[in-house]
Parts: structure tokens; C-alpha cells; sequence
């Protein structure tokens, strides 16, 4: 009897044994530094995000030993929220809305995201005040009394839209407001239920393209003396420049202002994994398929950059001498 009891119990303690040391195992993979498949937090699909983080995935699965996936999203305050939530491992956003995630401003001041790291700075997030000729509105204060999409809920391009109209001397008050997507905004113009749209993105934005081909647009410019006011309260905006020509019908130039595009990733990111997406972006530039491509630079890709860099993205820029 004595001796079942025993073998029993040998048995038992094996199987617990086993059971422990598979759970160990996880544990450590899951700490342990060995991932094979990266999830891209992009936009939503009529802006420069979505398309560019496909471009993105295919690149990293090319060069690395990576599976790499983009996927659609609320784009930049969302996707700050999702990468403080460990659903994904590399995401983009605007250098503005990175840095309110990191010091717990703004939409973030309950929701301090510490886990955030920068793997580069892209280009120029261009704020475009899109509507019609015939709408008649030509300086941002023909806004007053409109209906008018600033950007979905949470979004980088909503505060945007707040900050432009503040040194306009204006609110969300003074329009009829809509919380819409790009897409959603620019079909609203096409079919007159919406007045104008403000769209945070880089220029050509898809939508945008979209509308100019039905309708004959018009991009709002910003003065000078406004963008230096811009500016000089809020120093993450730069004066940019639409060129004459970026939209059909568009001939002259637009005065406005930017942010910046920029990758951020998770701080437990293994650091050669983070090198390894690093390294291929940047060496494989001549093969980004969208527009941006040609201005995506290791050599400006830690300008305005509001964060701490990830150690496996500074790697990189150490060993190409990028400070």
C-alpha cells in the first residue's frame, strides 16, 4: 500500500513539476525578448499613415526575420493608448501627441503612457483646412458660424484644430461642430453636408486627392503673423507649405503649419528587434511605394523628436553618426 502511495505521489509530483516548468517557459518568452511578428498601428485608410505602414510591414518582412502586419486605427491618441496597452508593438502618431502621452498632458492627463519610446521622426504632418470654391470661405475666420469636421474624437487633428482657432481667437463654439474621419469628412464636403474639414496628415493625403477629382477645392491659408503666434506658444509646429499643384485645380501655394510624422514602439521591445525595424526602414527607403518615401531621411529622423528614444533605434542612428 505503502509503496502505490509512494509511486502515486511520484507521479503527481512529476506532472506538477512539468506543469511549472512549461509556465516558466512562457514566462520567460513572454519577458524573453524572442518576438517573430510585429503589429503596426496605422490611421484610418483615406489618410497617409494606413498606406505608408503597409509599405512599412512588407519592407520589415523583406529585411528581417520579422512577420510584420499594418492595421487601421483612430491613428494618433489611439494609438498611444493601444501601445500603453501592450496590442501592439510599433505605431504611428505626431510628435505633438507623443510628447502629451509621455508628460500626461492634454487627453492624456489620466492616461500617462511611460511606456512609450521613439524609433524616428518621418515628415511633415501637414494641417490642410480643406472646402470648396464655392463654399466662399477663404481665411479661417469664414469658419465662424460653419459646419465643420475637426478631426474624430481623441485625435491629434481635433487639438490641432483647437490650437489653430484659440490664436484665431476662436473655439469649437463658434462652428457647428462634426467629429469625422478623413474619409467621412471629405464625403461630407462632396455631398454638402459639411461645410470644411480640418485633415492632419502628410500632403498628397488620399481623401483629400479623392475630393479634388469631384470637386473643385480649396485649401485655406494661414497669415503670417498667426503662424508666428502658432508657433512661438506651441514650438512642435513648424510653418509649412503646400505646393501649387499637390491637389488638382490647386494651383497656388497654401501657408499653413505642421507636426511631424514619427514611429513610436514599447520600451520592452527587445532592442535588437527595434534595431533590426530601424535598420530596414531606413536603408530601404527607395522602396517605400507612397509619395512620402522621398523625404523619409535618417538624417532629419530625430528632429523633433519629443520623447525618449528606444535603445535599439539609437543604436542604429550611433552607428550612422546621427545625433
Amino acid at each position: 500500500m505503502k509503496k502505490k502511495s509512494f509511486i502515486l505521489s511520484a507521479i503527481l509530483l512529476l506532472a506538477v513539476s512539468m506543469v511549472l516548468a512549461a509556465c516558466g517557459g512562457g514566462s520567460d518568452k513572454g519577458e524573453g525578448g524572442e518576438v517573430d511578428f510585429i503589429t503596426i498601428a496605422t490611421g484610418g485608410t483615406g489618410g497617409t499613415y494606413f498606406p505608408l505602414g503597409g509599405s512599412f510591414a512588407d519592407i520589415i518582412q523583406d529585411a528581417t526575420s520579422l512577420d510584420a502586419s499594418a492595421e487601421t486605427s483612430g491613428a494618433s491618441a489611439e494609438n498611444m493608448a493601444t501601445l500603453k496597452d501592450g496590442k501592439i508593438e510599433v505605431a504611428f502618431t505626431q510628435t505633438d501627441i507623443a510628447s502629451y502621452a509621455a508628460e500626461g498632458e492634454q487627453m492624456f492627463s489620466d492616461n500617462k503612457v511611460e511606456t512609450a519610446r521613439g524609433i524616428a521622426t518621418l515628415y511633415p504632418e501637414t494641417i490642410q483646412i480643406v472646402t470648396t470654391k464655392a463654399s466662399g470661405i477663404k481665411t479661417v475666420e469664414d469658419l465662424k458660424g460653419k459646419v465643420v469636421s475637426v478631426g474624430e474624437a481623441g485625435s491629434g487633428t481635433r487639438l490641432n484644430a483647437e490650437q489653430i482657432l484659440e490664436v484665431h481667437g476662436m473655439t469649437f463654439d463658434d462652428l457647428t461642430v462634426r467629429d469625422l474621419s478623413f474619409n467621412d469628412s471629405t464625403t461630407g464636403i462632396q455631398d454638402g453636408t459639411i461645410d470644411a474639414a480640418f485633415i492632419t496628415s502628410g500632403t498628397p493625403t488620399g481623401s483629400v486627392e479623392g475630393l479634388a477629382a469631384t470637386q473643385d477645392i480649396s485649401i485655406v491659408s494661414i497669415a503670417d503673423d498667426k503662424i508666428e503666434e502658432i508657433v512661438g506658444k506651441y514650438p512642435y509646429y513648424a510653418k509649412d507649405e503646400i505646393a501649387g499643384g499637390t491637389y488638382s485645380k490647386v494651383d497656388d501655394a497654401v501657408t499653413t503649419v505642421a507636426v511631424r510624422a514619427m514611429l513610436v514602439t514599447r520600451e520592452d521591445l527587445p532592442e535588437d528587434v527595434v534595431y533590426d525595424i530601424t535598420k530596414a526602414i531606413f536603408e530601404n527607403t527607395d522602396k517605400i511605394t507612397h509619395a512620402k518615401g522621398k523625404i523619409i531621411s535618417a538624417e532629419t529622423a530625430l528632429e523633433g523628436m519629443g520623447i525618449e528614444l528606444h535603445p535599439g533605434a539609437k543604436k542604429y542612428f550611433d552607428e550612422m553618426g546621427i545625433q
